[in-house]
């Protein structure tokens, strides 16, 4: 995935778009899994956090790569 996307005459790199894109829907899945009531089974909460924002970011980033070529 390389490449920037052009918006408006500014080019903005690809990888900020898929990190707004997962932490958007890091969030989403946040805010579903506290209603759940999973977080009462996570050690750490903020390191679980991260963990998922980083697997949603993998996600979208392959995504985003099979989806160029």
């Amino acid at each position: 995935m390389t490449g920037h996307l052009n918006i408006y005459g500014v080019y903005v790199p690809m990888l900020l778009v898929a990190m707004l894109a997962a932490y958007l829907v890091k969030s989403l899945l946040g805010t579903l899994l506290q209603r759940l009531g999973f977080y009462r089974w996570v050690w750490h909460p903020p390191l679980f956090n991260l963990a998922l924002y980083v697997m949603v970011l993998g996600v979208l980033f392959n995504l985003c790569a099979r989806l160029a070529s």
